[in-house]
């Protein structure tokens, strides 16, 4: 007999031993406990490997947007997904989306972009040489590289991007005021859906070109398509890349390790993706029917919230989680998700990592930090985790 768990918890946003670290209270709860959402209503909290990857795969928990709960604040009249807007519907739907989508994010058609990558990663590092140090690597580095490449990916023209990184991160601030967030988001569904319009009598090489010409989809849903791959595609890759390079210099010994040999770089990028885990408020679902999980009953209609962090962190799959280590076996993290809705653009963001930090730390052998490690902002209060400057010196 399936039974439910009496306690009921908080969803914690306070950090662990360091401000890379998951909350540590995760950590003596059960790996699926009882969860108090901010709108007074109850759910659940997964923070286990095995349990996140069970209900990620499973399509008994629905990701649908109207049935969607925020552990951190009340989602005001949920409303269904727009059309286009894949990552918030279920199949059959989802699908449909996203295999019009595959084709153009296979590893093969990644590993080409590759020069390309490499030649913007080089002017920018020739940028900071010539500005000299100290130099915000964020700005400088970090944001620009992923921006440039998925613009030219959709065909979004690159003297607009500092438009669309505005208008995101206005969308992803987690205290923004409801109206602002609304109004970021229309706007930036009005530029794209001006940007698609514009492809049926300009197409160019470009993946928004391309569904255009297909003809399948209305030009609102490549629209909200483009929408979901713009932000996805610079926001998460940007981060990691500032992230990732703020706890390679605040760790020393693996700096130096990954320095004396490249040939970690693609397995250092995986270990910084499980150590950090940018989605840092985790994923939503929502039962659609009574499902037993851990023993437990989890019954139709309850939100559910899988905390990727912790996830990522759990030594039951992990050796030694707590600690970072470029040479370990992080093979198996969820920082991309799992199932069905695991990340489109992963291999692209792997491709820009690699290439980013090993051509920082080839071109820039003595990078530092150039303010004490307490002094740079961290964004805890964005829905993809990060920093929001780092300055660096060499």
């Amino acid at each position: 007999m399936t039974e439910t768990l009496s306690d009921i918890y908080d969803f914690p946003t306070d950090r662990g031993d360091t401000p890379l670290d998951p909350p540590a209270e995760l950590f003596d709860r059960p790996p699926l406990s009882r969860l108090q959402y901010p709108d007074g209503d109850t759910g659940w909290l997964v923070t286990s490997h095995s349990l996140a990857r069970a209900v990620l795969a499973d399509p008994r928990f629905s990701s649908r947007a109207e049935f969607r709960k925020s552990p951190i604040r009340v989602i005001p009249d949920p409303q269904p997904a727009k059309p286009g807007m894949f990552i918030a519907l279920d199949p059959p739907d989802h699908g449909r989306y996203r295999k019009l989508l595959t084709g153009q994010f296979t590893v093969r058609r990644m590993n080409q972009l590759i020069p390309r990558i490499e030649e913007i990663t080089a002017a920018h590092v020739e940028s900071m040489r010539q500005a000299g140090p100290p130099v915000d690597l964020v700005q400088a580095f970090a944001l620009p590289i992923p921006s440039l490449v998925i613009c030219e990916l959709l065909g979004v023209p690159a003297t607009d991007r500092a438009y669309f990184q505005r208008e995101s991160a206005n969308l992803l601030r987690l205290d923004s005021p409801p109206e602002e967030a609304r109004r970021a988001f229309e706007d930036l569904e009005s530029y794209l859906l001006g940007l698609v319009v514009s492809k049926h009598g300009q197409p160019g090489d470009d993946m928004l070109s391309g569904l255009v010409a297909d003809g399948e989809l209305t030009d609102e849903e490549v629209a909200n398509m483009g929408l979901l791959l713009l932000i996805a595609g610079h926001e998460t890759t940007a981060n990691m890349l500032g992230l990732g390079t703020f706890t390679l210099l605040t760790n020393p010994d693996q700096l130096t390790a990954l320095r004396s040999d490249p040939s970690l770089a693609e397995n250092a990028v995986e270990e910084l993706l499980r150590f950090l885990t940018i989605v840092h408020f985790g994923a939503a679902r929502t039962a659609l029917e009574d499902v037993e999980l851990d023993g437990r009953l989890i019954k139709a209609g309850d939100p559910v919230s899988i905390h990727l962090p912790a996830a990522n962190r759990d030594p039951m799959r992990f050796v030694d989680p707590e600690r970072l280590n470029l040479a370990g076996t992080p093979a198996g993290h969820v920082a991309f998700g799992h199932g069905i809705h695991q990340c489109l653009g992963q291999q692209l963001a792997r491709i820009e990592m690699r290439i980013g930090f090993t051509a920082l730390l080839r071109e820039f052998p003595t990078l530092r930090l150039a303010v004490d490690p307490d002094d740079v902002p961290l964004r805890d209060d964005m829905a993809i985790f990060g920093v929001h400057k780092l300055p660096v010196a060499w």
